[in-house]
């Protein structure tokens, strides 16, 4: 087992460790309704003009501004225009047509009447309110001209985005790739969620909390397995992940102390770290390169797990793939901590309306559903023995 290290330093390491996926620099073209939460690869440019036409900004009557400029007028009603495929005919002089919200303005028309502003006795139209050219009519390319940058690179795209996308007459759009994790949980004790449970057995949440954690953080699981304290059974799932393809792969459990630590046994002779870091929970960490292939392993309590890819691979895979990162922000805690100094606690916390913070469940690593409750970390430095209530103190977003 290696030296105890510091938080900063064991985060160098594992960003050094993944610094080659950040220099990857690859992009994929996706469906638009593929691409929520996905980042744009490059600026994209509009190849229309929005609105490709002009057309109505409301239901009402289309008309020369300078036949209805001395309002109250009355003018024929001679055709209907709208929100639909074709080319309306031509706005005769002296006359009104109506006409739809989105329906193409008829030539010669140059502004629109709101139906609101107007009395209809049977075929005239008696336009009460003058209007100047242009009123209520949405010229083509008024929102954005065919060539105009639609969206800039490293834009996340939610709805609104994929809008304009979709309105611009695209279907797919090229997004930063995602980087492709493997994760396996490890442990002779492990069985699927939902199974029944024999003497010394537990479910396995670490491989569910880890995949949910990776797919979060803008990547995409490729493998995933369960595998017992068996060194040449983990080295086949770490063989089958290279065949899957992933360029990282996650493991919990098997790096403590003990006689069983699968982890440790098939890596540390090949050159891998096993050490610990100067925190609570997760102190016993590793990490390793398999066949070219980075390994960052975690301990196998669930908390220690969770909170260990929180803090060192969360943010490294959010920044690859355009996410923001997690935020930070000081509160006063709400009630008296102790803490162990030498080692920088993680305790679970929840945000409070008066903007506090309270301590959730207790420090132990095995908490999950304590875990479940809390939404920030709290963050005790290593030579802090106590805090007390009203102590300001960092948190981290979960």
């Amino acid at each position: 087992m290696g030296d105890r290290i510091t938080v900063e330093e064991h985060a160098e390491h594992v960003a050094a460790l993944l610094a080659p996926l950040r220099d990857r620099g690859a992009a994929e073209t996706v469906p638009l309704l593929d691409a929520r939460g996905r980042t744009t690869a490059d600026a994209i440019r509009s190849a229309i003009d929005l609105p490709p036409f002009r057309n109505s900004q409301m239901d009402g009557f289309a008309v020369r501004a300078a036949e209805v400029a001395a309002a109250p007028v009355a003018l024929p009603i001679v055709g209907e225009v709208a929100a639909a495929p074709g080319e309306p005919p031509a706005l005769e002089p002296g006359t009104a047509t109506r006409i739809m919200t989105g329906a193409p303005i008829p030539p010669g028309a140059d502004a629109v009447v709101p139906v609101e502003d107007t009395t209809v006795d049977g075929d005239s139209v008696t336009i009460r309110r003058a209007r100047e050219v242009g009123e209520y009519v949405r010229e083509a390319g008024s929102d954005l001209a065919a060539g105009a940058e639609l969206l800039g690179a490293g834009v996340l795209l939610e709805s609104r985005q994929l809008a304009a996308l979709a309105a611009s007459g695209l279907t797919e759009v090229a997004v930063l790739s995602r980087v492709r994790v493997a994760v396996v949980s490890t442990g002779s004790e492990l069985v699927a969620p939902g199974q029944p449970l024999g003497a010394g057995e537990i479910p396995d949440s670490n491989g569910i909390a880890l995949q949910a954690a990776v797919a979060a953080a803008g990547a995409v699981v490729v493998s995933a397995a369960r595998v017992r304290d068996d060194a040449e059974e983990l080295r086949a799932r770490f063989d089958a992940a290279i065949d899957a393809g992933a360029e990282l792969m996650l493991t919990s459990g098997g790096v403590s102390m003990g006689d069983h630590e699968v982890v440790r046994d098939l890596l540390e002779p090949l050159g891998a770290w096993v050490g610990a870091v100067a925190m609570q929970p997760g102190g016993p960490q590793a990490t390793a390169t398999y066949r070219g292939l980075p390994v960052i392993c975690f301990p196998g309590n669930p908390v220690s797990s969770q909170l260990s890819f929180a803090l060192f691979v969360a943010p490294v895979l959010r920044e690859i793939a355009g996410l923001p990162v997690a935020r930070r922000e000081e509160r006063a805690v709400a009630a008296s901590v102790t803490s162990i100094v030498g080692r920088r606690q993680y305790l679970r916390g929840r945000r409070m309306p008066d903007g506090a913070v309270e301590v959730v469940g207790g420090p132990g690593s095995h908490l999950v559903a304590a875990l479940a409750t809390a939404d920030v970390l709290v963050i005790v430095p290593e030579a802090v023995a106590a805090l007390a209530a009203g102590d300001l103190v960092e948190v981290l977003e979960l």
